[in-house]
């Protein structure tokens, strides 16, 4: 790997030099406004939702997010099922699931992403080819294994990939952060989220389909290493940033500065808890949202399968879209709050479910809205962690941005769900994640500034 060469001092002018110089600055200063006066304007002009999303720095995301989503299945889910399909003991699939700790931990490392960068494609992209032709070869080998027979090798392997796809991420998030216009970053985030569920769908239900109905467990795996391959074409499609940023000069810097920049800012701490508390109504309302719909409201698993898994889907799809189409004309803040509101009140959609009849239309209708406004609050959500990140350190910065994004769905969401459903019952419930939405979009209100802010330092 090739550490950042250090910045050349610049040399003292002289006295012969001197008019010279004057006349160059006075030059550059005009141009420079003048460059500056059209970026202003630029910025401040909509742009066209068919234009945002066919821009030479939108559209490679969709294929780069379908990369970053394809290996989780592969190392999770589907994994299990092969597994399960070999008669694996029960106690060791469980141990299958610590393969994808490496998603956990990736913020431990996303320093030497920032400090090293392969010798070829800039410093981004060139981690995600590595990444990508490692991973597919991670999966060819996989698919040589059977857990029946090789378990453990079998699993080391599925960590090897685990790893690789979290490193991966780091470099891709970095990417994004840094590739993206503020306008764009809405529509970045959307077609990021697009491609990433596509890509959970192949490897998730279409591979299990795929190696039970016509190919076999191996040869499944190794389709999706030679996928991989192919999507792997669209990091040479995609362009480099228009401004690029000075790589950290050691690795200390890397690790330290990140913090030290973030926190040097005065928005610091506010961010940091709104990060906590923008998607907290939504992260309870879906914590146990099938259980809801199947012991409580009496769907069949066929039916929640179907609208739960498939309209969902489409509708948080068609939401991160069409919330990419309006953050370009809205800006960052109106987003935020428009789409946090709609989050919010969406989640009566599964109050009506709770008390209304028995009608898989009425449960369509209220996963549907409830998935298509959490799929705009996605969008503007991972626009504000773009904004977050300094690009000279977007892939640590950004890395712990998501993970504390998480503290909220993973640790209070998931356990406080089930005691607050005995005391109350689903009816209160879903009305209660209707006001446990409020302190993050009061907090919102209250630092509009920060955000503004935020938003007018974007590239």
């Amino acid at each position: 790997m090739t550490p950042a060469t250090p910045a050349t001092p610049a040399t003292p002018a002289t006295p012969a030099t001197t008019a010279t110089t004057a006349t160059t600055a006075t030059t550059a200063t005009t141009a420079t406004t003048a460059t500056t006066a059209t970026t202003a304007t630029t910025a401040t002009t909509p742009v066209a939702a068919s234009k945002l999303y066919t821009s030479g720095r939108v559209a490679p995301l969709l294929a780069l997010g379908f990369a970053s989503g394809l290996p989780l299945a592969l190392t999770g889910g589907t994994l299990q099922a092969w597994a399960t399909i070999e008669q694996v003991s029960l106690q060791e699939i469980g141990f299958l699931t610590l393969v994808g700790t490496a998603y956990t931990l990736k913020f431990l490392w996303a320093p030497l992403i920032d400090r090293y960068a392969p010798p070829w494609l800039g410093r981004r992209r060139g981690w995600m080819v590595l990444m990508q032709v490692l991973l597919a070869l991670g999966m060819l080998a996989m698919g040589c294994l059977s857990p029946g027979q090789s378990l453990l090798p079998l699993a080391l392997l599925a960590v090897f990939v685990a790893f690789c796809s979290a490193t991966q991420d780091i470099a891709f998030d970095a990417y994004r952060s840094d590739v993206l216009r503020k306008d764009e970053r809405g529509a970045g985030a959307a077609l990021s989220v697009l491609g990433y569920r596509l890509a959970m769908l192949v490897s998730g239900g279409l591979a299990l389909i795929m190696a039970d109905q016509w190919l076999g467990w191996g040869a499944t795996y190794m389709l999706m290493g030679g996928l991989m391959l192919l999507v792997a074409l669209a990091s040479f499609w995609a362009p480099e940033p228009e401004v690029p940023a000075q790589t950290p000069r050691s690795l200390r810097e890397a690790v330290l500065e990140p913090f030290r920049e973030f926190f040097g800012r005065p928005e610091a701490i506010t961010v940091l808890v709104l990060i906590v508390l923008y998607k907290l109504g939504d992260a309870f309302a879906g914590a146990l949202s099938t259980t809801f719909l199947i012991r409580a409201a009496g769907y069949t698993a066929t039916e929640v399968g179907t609208v739960n898994k498939v309209l969902g889907l489409a509708s948080t799809i068609v939401g991160a879209l069409a919330g990419g189409a309006l953050m370009a004309r809205l800006g960052l803040y109106r987003s935020l709050m428009l789409f946090g509101v709609l989050q919010a009140v969406s989640n009566l959609g599964f109050w009506a479910i709770s008390v209304g009849p028995h009608s898989v239309w009425l449960m369509a209708a209220g996963v549907g809205i409830e998935n298509l406004c959490g799929g705009m609050g996605t969008a503007a959500f991972v626009a504000l962690l773009m904004g977050l990140c300094n690009q000279q350190f977007s892939a640590t910065q950004f890395a712990l941005l998501s993970a504390l994004s998480a503290v909220g769905r993973t640790y209070l969401a998931g356990p406080l769900t089930p005691q607050l459903v005995q005391l109350s019952g689903w009816p209160a419930f879903f009305l209660l994640t209707v006001l446990i939405a409020l302190p993050g979009l009061w907090l919102l209100y209250w630092r509009r500034k920060d955000i503004d802010r935020i938003d007018a330092a974007g590239v």
